[in-house]
């Protein structure tokens, strides 16, 4: 039976325990989308595996300019950035830590305000969401998009290539591909969000097709055992659903097991809400990849007890809860009430709500 604090090897990295921080948005990233010395700050807080996470999954970070849905949200597309973040992944070496960056294009939910020369975003299908971002002027609706090209496509892939191979240049120990919560790959995904009627829509095959080869773009750029991936087959996150979850999801995931990845990282139920808002046999996803299963959705220490002693998962990632306990095993470990969060400060500004949590004395 493995337990929240064992050791465990997933691909070439032997982690200190089955604790991950889970990727999250904070809105801090400094002009030019670039990482800053406050965000070297919050990471190298979280990185040492003994009192934080034994790996550290980085927020959403933006593989092209287009890519871009939130303000002040970081990229990985041009050197500056890539020299910023490599100056969070050696702080978070020195610790002893591990971390992956995750690789991320929002498709339809942007805002003009975000987007070169002022563009539409881009999606699938020219369809809406019903939905807001984050801009200069707080929450506003996001704005129409307009349906890729299918001559773009190409184009798209070898972004997320790039984004790889910049990744490593920068010192991580890997990439995520975000392919979840109702963001481009996501859309891609759903019947809800992509209408097309060429070779990218239509059949599950079809519309699995851009994840497919992004999948085979990364793993060919930096190896499987560097790749990882994040769905959320039933979530209603950006106005994203679809017909057939089950059907659907057992086709990515038979697309997932065709490598031995890093990990396959799922969001259980509704981000950030209910765990069981559509029934999904999650087991039957399980069995058709070939990588350790990392979970997420509201877990607290008992939950991710009982679902690693009855071998649901081999890795938990905790969201929320790494942000204002930033020393969050050791909390867990020795039993002591997580400090409270402060809900006015999660997007944008500086080191207050940031890196003013304070550990353990």
């Amino acid at each position: 039976m493995s337990g929240l604090f064992d050791p465990i090897t997933i691909g070439h990295l032997e982690l200190a325990s089955r604790i991950v921080m889970a990727p999250l948005t904070r809105n801090r990233a400094g002009p030019r989308q670039t990482p800053t010395d406050l965000m070297v700050k919050y990471y190298e807080q979280r990185a040492n595996p003994d009192t934080g996470a034994a790996l550290i999954i980085t927020e959403a970070t933006q593989i092209s300019p287009q890519g871009q849905g939130y303000l002040d949200t970081p990229g990985i597309y041009s050197d500056e950035q890539v020299a910023g973040w490599k100056k969070v992944t050696d702080a978070v070496h020195v610790h002893g830590g591990k971390i992956v960056v995750q690789l991320w294009h929002v498709g339809r939910i942007s805002h003009t305000s975000l987007q070169p020369d002022g563009a539409a975003p881009v999606a699938p299908s020219a369809i809406q969401a019903d939905t807001k971002t984050f801009t200069v002027k707080g929450f506003e609706t996001v704005s129409a998009p307009r349906a890729l090209a299918l001559d773009e496509l190409p184009g798209i892939v070898e972004q997320y290539r790039v984004a790889a191979r910049h990744a490593i240049k920068a010192g991580f120990d890997g990439v995520e591909i975000h392919a979840a919560n109702g963001y481009l790959l996501d859309q891609f995904l759903r019947d809800k969000t992509n209408h097309r009627t060429d070779d990218y829509g239509g059949s599950i095959e079809n519309r699995t097709r851009l994840l497919a080869e992004v999948l085979q773009a990364v793993v060919s750029e930096v190896g499987a055992e560097r790749t990882a991936i994040r769905i959320s087959p039933v979530t209603p996150a950006n106005d994203i659903s679809d017909s057939h979850p089950q059907a659907l999801f057992n086709h990515v995931a038979e697309q997932l097991g065709k490598y031995k990845l890093l990990y396959v990282h799922v969001i259980e139920g509704a981000t950030g809400g209910p765990r069981d808002n559509i029934p999904l046999d999650y087991a039957a996803l399980r069995q058709r990849v070939n990588a350790p299963w990392m979970v997420n959705n509201g877990y607290d220490l008992a939950l991710a007890k009982s679902v690693l002693s009855l071998h649901g998962a081999d890795l938990i990632a905790f969201g929320r809860p790494f942000i204002s306990n930033p020393d969050l095993r050791l909390r867990l470990h020795d039993g002591v009430p997580l400090a409270p969060l402060d809900k006015d400060t999660l997007y944008g500004g500086g080191e207050k709500g940031y890196t003013d949590y304070p550990p353990l004395d």
